[in-house]
């Protein structure tokens, strides 16, 4: 039987920065709901949420953990997202599983980097947002100081609904600033009335009948206030503010009491995703409604191969009920697929159920090809929701085996963790017959390196990371090439002409392509193209005559397509080109796909000399906050690394916020380098950009540099 129905569930992130308290809240939040018997502890390795052994190495979150509590009748689904930027691929699919975001802020450090990300990135999903200021039992807090931050930040709507006591040692418990107690502590460190009328104005604007009797009666019931509040957390004209002591539990019962009234139920996740949720093919039911009894309709945001139960994938429920009776349609494949079993998740345990409904997330084991994003359902008409979006991951390591044969476990053991992680990119490049990681930061990929020494026994030895730069040309450019070889039988011919072309950035999609390039105005008689989005690449067929016969075409593309993987410069990929085949020639017994696959190769490195080849450096966002003095040494570090500073802020605190752009192969070390200067102050992240042109010395540099390493292996 159904315990709890939808409008009695929530589904909540953790997020923040690194080192704000989140995993010591969650397990706080678990022992204070009496959903484990013990107090976690992140520091002997004890917790509920971070139990994976990479996690107890370094005692921080690497991966989202999906955890469960009761508390006041409400079932809430609580997902722990790590807080190191280097992380930032598990924080993000947390926020596409729930309906609200709680921003652990510490109350020492004040808001840092990825305060500031996550709050904004739950704001651009329409998420409920919470703001914690955790650790208010440490001492020297300026806490006036961090809240009016705070509001000054992201926004006079983030009012504080508690308050504590005291501070420090001191810190016992909370003033409830919703209903003021008869006598208020001396040691508060704010002025709780002018905290409680800044709440009650919060609370009432926006809402025209609660502001108009406020405005006539001068004062609000705890019982409209109440009632008030969850629209106007929902609509995101309130955003509370809740203090906390999660070692001490402090501050957590008032929070738990918080997310059970305030914070959206499933149906939120409906009007945030209404324009998708339309049926199929005609189809006149629409799963628009978070409904128990109608179609099931769910979202994978979440996978994991566990040693024991195997692959497991985790699903958010919007609509209908799952079961392990009925089979799974991948709304991306087409495929379906029988469920093996149905689990609900603590931390490591996995409990077997029967069933799930609207706003539960579970995980589903034995459903092969489920991909993070991916839209489920048992019905062919479900609409298809759009998929996470997750940043691109910048730093590339070459990996390869310490003990020889285990290059296919390798490659079988980084897939596996691949599937877990949408900022890692597996890569194989075909000239140094090396494996490329690429991932988010150094950090990030010695993290997949120690997996696959855990999970799986495999040892790697691994190359300085190297920056993904790219190869494409400035200009049209056209050769021809005649391959012929004669050496007694049958001989080798292939002629081919064709002409390269730049290709605009712009272009995403084959439809696209042909709408603005590739089509009969440009090229008359043009038979057929084809695009790789990957690559921003496009294969001409412009033959009149048949003087390459139809069945060597695919021979001369995949020519073509080995230089794009190689590169003609400095044997990066190539990137934005488009070739057209017009011309060519053929030997009634002599031509073969391999003497036209090679023609198509030559012909084409030979067109792209021809059309000022240039190396495409990565660029990327990069955002500082240090102390205000030592502003003047980080610009000038920037400007000597070729970083162009496009914004500059003063933040409370006497920090100031620095925005610039900068080359991705000068911050390759940056962590070091700021360090250094800010006296291991300051904070940054990046992310990616775009591509633009290397200078002429720096590609000078990299060129000579990839020639010379050419050398030293054909030798």
């Amino acid at each position: 039987m159904l315990k709890y129905h939808a409008p009695n569930i929530r589904t909540v992130a953790l997020v923040g920065h690194r080192a704000s308290g989140k995993t010591s809240l969650a397990d706080a939040m678990l022992h204070k709901s009496h959903a484990v018997d013990r107090l976690g502890n992140v520091d002997d390795g004890t917790s509920i949420s971070d139990f994976d052994e990479e996690e107890h190495r370094h005692h921080f979150s690497i991966d989202t953990s999906v955890l469960h509590l009761e508390h006041n009748g409400t079932f809430i689904n609580l997902l722990d997202a790590p807080g190191y930027p280097d992380f930032v691929g598990a924080a993000l699919e947390a926020l596409y599983a729930v309906e609200t975001a709680v921003i652990v802020i510490s109350a020492i450090n004040g808001i840092e980097t990825n305060t500031r990300r996550m709050y904004h990135e739950a704001g651009k999903r329409g998420l409920a947002r919470i703001i914690v200021v955790n650790k208010c039992d440490s001492e020297g807090i300026d806490f006036p100081a961090l809240i009016q931050s705070i509001r000054d930040t992201f926004g006079q709507e983030c009012v504080l609904f508690d308050a504590p006591v005291a501070l420090g040692s001191q810190f016992s418990g909370v003033v409830n600033l919703l209903k003021l107690p008869a006598e208020i502590p001396a040691t508060c460190p704010i002025d709780a009335i002018q905290a409680h009328s800044q709440l009650i104005d919060a609370i009432a604007s926006g809402d025209d009948l609660l502001l108009e009797k406020y405005l006539n009666e001068g004062d609000l019931s705890l019982e409209d206030l109440e009632q008030a509040i969850p629209k106007a957390v929902f609509e995101g004209r309130v955003v509370p503010i809740f203090c906390t002591g999660a070692k001490l539990e402090t501050g957590v019962e008032e929070l738990l009491n918080a997310l059970a009234s305030y914070s959206p139920a499933p149906n939120h996740a409906r009007l945030r995703l209404g324009q998708y949720l339309a049926g199929m093919n005609g189809h006149e039911h629409s799963f628009e409604e978070a409904d128990e009894n109608g179609e099931f309709l769910g979202q994978v945001f979440k996978t994991v191969n566990d040693k024991f139960v195997g692959h497991l994938s985790f699903i958010r429920v919007l609509s209908g009920k799952i079961d392990a009776k009925h089979t799974l349609l991948n709304m991306r494949t087409g495929k379906a697929s029988k469920i093996g079993h149905l689990y609900m998740i603590q931390g490591k345990t996995h409990e077997p159920i029967q069933e799930a409904y609207p706003g539960d997330i579970v995980a589903v084991s034995k459903v092969d090809d489920l991909q993070i994003g991916d839209t489920v359902s048992f019905s062919k008409d479900a609409p298809k929701l759009p998929a996470p979006v997750f940043p691109k991951p910048m730093y590339g390591l070459a990996i390869a085996p310490k003990a020889r044969g285990d290059e296919q476990k390798i490659s079988m053991g980084l897939h596996k963790i691949a599937e877990e992680d949408p900022t890692i990119q597996i890569t194989h490049d075909p000239q140094t017959h090396e494996t490329i990681i690429n991932g988010v930061s150094p950090l990030h990929l010695d993290v997949i390196c120690h997996r696959l020494k855990e999970r799986y026994a495999l040892e790697v030895v691994t190359h300085e990371p190297k920056v993904p730069y790219r190869e494409t040309i400035q200009t049209n450019g056209a050769a021809d090439y005649r391959h012929k070889k004669q050496s007694g039988g049958r001989g080798q011919f292939g002629e081919v002409h064709l002409r390269v072309y730049p290709l605009s950035r712009e272009i995403t999609s084959k439809e696209q392509l042909e709408a603005e390039f590739a089509n009969k105005s440009n090229f008359e008689k043009m038979r057929s193209v084809s695009y790789d989005p990957e690559f921003n690449f496009a294969f001409i067929d412009h033959i009149v005559g048949g003087t390459i016969p139809n069945q060597f075409m695919p021979a001369v593309e995949k020519g073509c397509r080995e230089v794009l993987e190689r590169g003609a410069l400095a044997g990066y990929r190539m990137q934005d080109i488009a070739v057209e085949v017009y011309f060519g020639k053929d030997h009634p017994v002599d031509s073969s796909e391999a003497a036209f696959k090679t023609a198509g190769k030559l012909a084409f490195k030979k067109a792209i000399q021809s059309a000022r080849p240039v190396l495409l450096e990565p660029i990327v966002k990069l955002e500082v906050i240090a102390p205000s003095r030592f502003t003047g040494n980080v610009l000038g570090d920037l400007n000597t690394h070729r970083g162009r500073v496009e914004d500059q802020d003063s933040l409370p605190g006497d920090l100031t916020l620095l925005k610039a752009q900068i080359p991705l192969a000068e911050v390759m070390k940056y962590a070091a380098r700021l360090g250094s200067i800010t006296q291991g102050q300051g904070t940054f992240s990046l992310e990616f950009s775009h591509y633009e042109p290397t200078p002429a010395n720096i590609q000078a540099q990299v060129v000579a540099k990839a020639n010379l390493q050419h050398q030293e292996e054909e030798e």
